[in-house]
């Protein structure tokens, strides 16, 4: 059984990473937004060329896949950072964007389509 997030345990462990260095006057919600681009981009760029057989393979490629883990990390710790300064309920907003994501994409319309929504 894999283990839950603690949510309450990382915010305050990144408010005292961020207050030791006195980073909170960089970590604005632009900065955050920012950064977050950025270890996304670092993310998609290990996947660049590779075919989708060795994606779905990589883990197979022990050095990949810590590049893969390390921006997988960085990218969640910005997401984080963000949604703690910005007083983000994640968990309500992610359950009411999957509810909007239901309507938009249909089962019976979307079901095996890589479509966007307004194109079905």
């Amino acid at each position: 059984m894999k283990k839950q997030l603690d949510l309450e345990a990382i915010f305050k462990y990144q408010r005292k990473f961020a207050s030791d260095r006195e980073w909170e006057q960089f970590h604005t919600p632009k900065n955050l937004a920012m950064a977050l681009s950025v270890e996304a981009s670092e993310l998609l760029e290990i996947f660049q060329w590779l075919t989708p057989e060795q994606s779905k393979n990589i883990e197979k490629n022990t050095d990949l896949m810590k590049s893969v883990k390390d921006e997988v990390s960085d990218t969640l710790y910005y997401l984080l950072r963000m949604t703690d300064l910005l007083n983000i309920d994640l968990e309500k907003a992610l359950s009411n964007k999957m509810a909007e994501n239901e309507k938009k994409y249909p089962v019976e319309k979307s079901k095996g389509i890589a479509k966007k929504y307004n194109q079905l």
